[in-house]
Parts: C-alpha cells; sequence; structure tokens
C-alpha cells in the first residue's frame, strides 16, 4: 500500500525558513507534508514531476480586503492566482461584523468609499447570514475556498456596536463600561477564531485623510481614541493571542512611532506597522521609518514593517473616484451621484480650491498622471499625454484640462496614476531589513482601479530573477515563512514534517506577470481589473491541487484558520 497521497518529485526545495535550498522530493499524506527527502517511485498514489522547479512553500498575504469577495470568488483572486495559499482578511478596521441587520447598508456603502467594491457587487454577492463576528467566521467557513481564510477583527463595527454609530462616527469617549463591553466584543470575536484586531487611525488635522467615509466623514477609526487602542491592544496580551494590523498616523513620525511603540507595549504582540513605500524623491521618508523599525527590533518591540513592493499604479475615472480623500476640496467635489459629481466637478467657483490643494500621498502628482482612455473622438488628441501635457495643448491649468475632458465625457475618462516610487528604486533598502514584509495586495479591494495581486510574482521576477536583491532562500522567508510567522500561522508557510501541504512549485525561469484585463465577472454584472501569472506549474493547499499550469481547477480545499487552531 502506498505510504504517501502525493510525491513531488524532483525539484529545487526552499523551505521557506531561510535554511538552503536542498534538491528533494516531497511526499504529503493526509494534507500534510510527511516526508522531504528521496522517495520511491511505489510509495505515491499520485506524482508530480518539478523537474526544473522551485518547491517552496505557499504564500502567505497579509493585507487583503476579501471579507465580501470570499463569498463568490473561491481563488480570492488576483492572490490566488499568484501562488497565495492563506489570505488575510478584515484590515484597515474595515469590515461586516459585528452588525446587525439595519446598519448593513451603511456598511456597504462605506466599503464602496473608502476600498471601492461595488455597492451591488456586495448587495448580490454576499449571503449576509450573520450579525456577531463569530456568526461572521462561521460563514466564512461554510464557503467554499481554495485558499486558507484567516479574520481580523475590524475595530469600526466592534466600536460602533457598543457606542452606536452616531456616537461612534462623532469620537465620543467611551465610558469604564464602554470599554469593558468592547473589551468582550473582542475577546468573544478571538475566542471564536480571530487573529486579532486591525484599525486605520488617521485622525482629522494629522495631516493624512487617506480614506473617508462615504458621506466625506472620518472613519469610525479615525476619530477613536488613543485609549480605545491601547486597552484593545492589552486584551490580545492577555489573551496572549493574535496581532495588531495598524495605518497609524499622528501629525508627525515622531508621535506616530511613540503611539505605535505603546500599542505594542501594550500587547506584547506582533504589530503590523501599514504601510512603508519608497517616494522616490524623499529617501529620507523611508530610511527614517525602516531605522525606527529596526530600534524597535533591537529594543525587542515585535513591529514589522509593511511594505508597498509592487509598481502596479492606479488606474481610475471620476464616475469610481476615492482616490483623493486626503484632500476636502477633492474629497467634497468627488463624492456623490453621478449628476452631482459632474455639477461640482465643472463648477468655476471650485476650481481654485481644486488647483491650490493637489492631492500628494498616493501617487505621483496630477500633472504627471496619463490619461490612458477617452470616449469621445474629438479628445483622441489627448489619449496616452500626460495631463500637463493636455494642459499646455489647451492653454490652461493641468487641473481644468484633466476636469474639463474628464467631464466632457460624464466621467469616463480613464487616468493613471503612477506609485511615487520611480520603479523599483531603493526598493532593495526596505527589503535589507529581516523586519520587512513585502506585500499590501490589498486583494479584494480598488478592483478597477490596481492589481498589486501581483506582488508575490513580481518580487520572484524583479528581487530575485531580475536584480539578485534576494537569494531564492530569502524571498521565501519573506512571501511565506515571516508573515505566516506574525499571523500566528503556526503550521503554515515551512515546508517540514507535519506542517499543511500548502505548496508552490512554479519555474523561475518563465515567471510572467501577463498584461492587464478587464473582467466582468463580478456579482451584478461589475467589472474589475486582473493581471494572470505564467509559470506556476502547480498550487496545492492543505495538500489538494488547486492550479495546474496556471489554470484554476475548481477544487475547494481551503480552510477557514482560527486563530488557536493553527
Amino acid at each position: 500500500m502506498p505510504e504517501f497521497d502525493l510525491a513531488i518529485r524532483g525539484g529545487l526545495v526552499v523551505d521557506g525558513t531561510g535554511a538552503p535550498r536542498v534538491q528533494a522530493d516531497l511526499g504529503i499524506s493526509r494534507g500534510r507534508i510527511a516526508s522531504i527527502g528521496r522517495i520511491e517511485r511505489s510509495a505515491a498514489r499520485r506524482e508530480i514531476d518539478a523537474s526544473g522547479c522551485v518547491v517552496a512553500p505557499g504564500f502567505v498575504d497579509l493585507h487583503t480586503h476579501y471579507d465580501a469577495q470570499v463569498f463568490w470568488d473561491p481563488y480570492c483572486s488576483m492572490s490566488g492566482w499568484h501562488g497565495v495559499t492563506s489570505v488575510v482578511i478584515g484590515n484597515c478596521g474595515f469590515g461586516f461584523a459585528p452588525l446587525p441587520a439595519e446598519r448593513r447598508e451603511a456598511a456597504m456603502r462605506s466599503m464602496t468609499r473608502v476600498e471601492a467594491i461595488p455597492f451591488d457587487t456586495m448587495k448580490v454577492g454576499m449571503p449576509w447570514d450573520w450579525e456577531t463576528f463569530p456568526e461572521f467566521l462561521d460563514s466564512v467557513e461554510r464557503t467554499p475556498k481554495a485558499v486558507n481564510v484567516r479574520a481580523l477583527q475590524p475595530l469600526a463595527p466592534l466600536v460602533s456596536q457598543v457606542l452606536g454609530a452616531d456616537r461612534a462616527k462623532a469620537g465620543a469617549l467611551p465610558s469604564e463600561e464602554e470599554h469593558l463591553r468592547m473589551e468582550a466584543l473582542l475577546q468573544q470575536a478571538v475566542e471564536a477564531g480571530a487573529g486579532g484586531w486591525s484599525a486605520q487611525h488617521l485622525p482629522p488635522g494629522s495631516g493624512v485623510q487617506v480614506q473617508r467615509d462615504w458621506d466625506g466623514s472620518p472613519m469610525v477609526t479615525d476619530v477613536m481614541h488613543e485609549e480605545t487602542l491601547l486597552r484593545l491592544a492589552g486584551t490580545l496580551g492577555r489573551l496572549n493571542q493574535g496581532i495588531i494590523q495598524l495605518t497609524l498616523y499622528k501629525g508627525s513620525p515622531a508621535a506616530t512611532f511613540q503611539l505605535m511603540e505603546r500599542i505594542a507595549a501594550a500587547s506584547s504582540r506582533p504589530v503590523l506597522h501599514n504601510v512603508v513605500l519608497v517616494y522616490g524623491k524623499q529617501p529620507e521618508r523611508h530610511r527614517g521609518v525602516m531605522d525606527w523599525i529596526t530600534s524597535c527590533r533591537e529594543r525587542g518591540l515585535p513591529i514589522y514593517a509593511q511594505l508597498v513592493s509592487n509598481c502596479s499604479g492606479f488606474w481610475y475615472q471620476f464616475i469610481d473616484m476615492n482616490m483623493f480623500d486626503e484632500v476636502p476640496e477633492w474629497a467634497e467635489a468627488t463624492n456623490g451621484s453621478l449628476e452631482e459629481k459632474l455639477h461640482k466637478l465643472s463648477d468655476p467657483a471650485r476650481r481654485p480650491g481644486l488647483r491650490e490643494n493637489l492631492p500628494h500621498v498616493v501617487t505621483l502628482p496630477i500633472p504627471q498622471h496619463v490619461i490612458t482612455e477617452v470616449t469621445r473622438p474629438e479628445n483622441a488628441r489627448f489619449q496616452g499625454k500626460t495631463v500637463e501635457e493636455a494642459a499646455g495643448i489647451l492653454g490652461v491649468h493641468p487641473v481644468d484640462a484633466m476636469l474639463d475632458i474628464a467631464v466632457s465625457e460624464r466621467l469616463e475618462t480613464e487616468f493613471y496614476g503612477a506609485l511615487p516610487n520611480d520603479g523599483y528604486q531603493y526598493l532593495d533598502e526596505l527589503l535589507a531589513n529581516p523586519s520587512a514584509i513585502p506585500g499590501v495586495s490589498d486583494g479584494g479591494a480598488h478592483m478597477k482601479f490596481t492589481t498589486p495581486g501581483r506582488f508575490t510574482t513580481e518580487l520572484l521576477i524583479s528581487s530575485v530573477r531580475e536584480r539578485d536583491w534576494l537569494t531564492l532562500e530569502q524571498a521565501h522567508w519573506r512571501l511565506s515563512g515571516l508573515p505566516a510567522h506574525c499571523a500566528g500561522l503556526g503550521d503554515r508557510g515551512t515546508l517540514r514534517i507535519g506542517a499543511a501541504a500548502d505548496v508552490v512549485v512554479y519555474d523561475l525561469d518563465r515567471l510572467e506577470i501577463l498584461p492587464m484585463e478587464k473582467l466582468s465577472d463580478l456579482p451584478a454584472g461589475e467589472w474589475r481589473r486582473v493581471q494572470r501569472a505564467r509559470g506556476y506549474r502547480h498550487v496545492l493547499v492543505n495538500g489538494e491541487p488547486t492550479i495546474q499550469d496556471d489554470r484554476p481547477l475548481g477544487s475547494a480545499p481551503g480552510q477557514l484558520l482560527r486563530q488557536g487552531a493553527g
């Protein structure tokens, strides 16, 4: 009788621990790795020939928003197409539980605004068979999945559940009793399997207000109090479980770092600092953050940097716009119905404020954005030109050129804004830090705007194959072992005897990111941008193949990874 259910033969095994690669076979039984070494031909029921390929642990995607998409897309694509076998949902403090039925529409409107998930898609595509967070976890567990899912408790719905929506939005200071109720709700979520909690805390006046609610107001977590953050950090410390994902800015780097350190000290749990991005013309910005991360590690504070390690910029139309919410004038003008936005964006009285207050956080400045698609023949002369070049042709300010063209096409003009990271310049400096985790795929969010779900494939191509910034051993530690360690996924992220058999088999020389596509495959007929991968010979989740030769097989062996249960 065969000893193994499956043998992966003849591959170059890179185990995700940082240990040197080894030419070996992999034996899998009952969804777990049972042998690494030489396996006799008769010892397995099925075989995979991995000759010429790397055999590595499946990738772990720590920063996603598949909270909705998991219910209609078992692969959580794009992540599942690019070798990811485990995703973490519930990031940034935004999510759908705990949530009474009467708050569902408001929650969907928030997610449409802050994460650009189409409202009708969520309304049609989600089962909405929960109100509490444990019930939400049960619903995710029942849903067929081709990837594993770990869920964080987002703080916006938790705080709103205790304070009520109006008081939470007003930034009310919770009473002692209310703080105790929040702590009890968090403990209930963790005991049911939540992997920790998440929040975006960018208070009004801090200088950074990247994402606003559907009505233009700050998000609940932006106006919550430091005391609440520290109390809930202490809850995880008392339970000795879970992680914290935090997008935080308090008006200066020093104040930000100080609060982040207090939260880490209160919890003694891993804290994921979101996000670190190269600003090509201001390298001192990322260098200062990484020096602080190094200092934290030296002092024993478990704070990790989540890196934007890809070069996928943003395509956008003002018909679906939420990218410039950091600037009040732009946030106000790009909110509302189509007719309301057309009126505001064409209003001469608003133009001075828009011209004088240009967004600067998410992308390069507006004049450098490219007009990628127009709908009216008379605007064809602008296609492929920058906004600044179009402004020169029209003899107007770049903001007026951009908005005049967009309004003339009822906001269907498409623009592209590159990230401020100047391609891959300085990325090697970020990757050199052992506490830096590549990623921030934002999977499930901003689907019409960007495709960072390719980051795993991009890292292997750009930083291993083309630039030699990372060895294979280092790359697979960063893509699998380290994020699994941070997320508390004890039996994931490495290839070792007894570990879950989440495995990627790929041809490094053939690895490729395919051109961008627009797919109309979302519920309610909505569309998204995707980029597929080439070069993944096999992907296995819990020992079962989910992808073969880059094609999804339709299997669903993924599991809900409850905290405390592996």
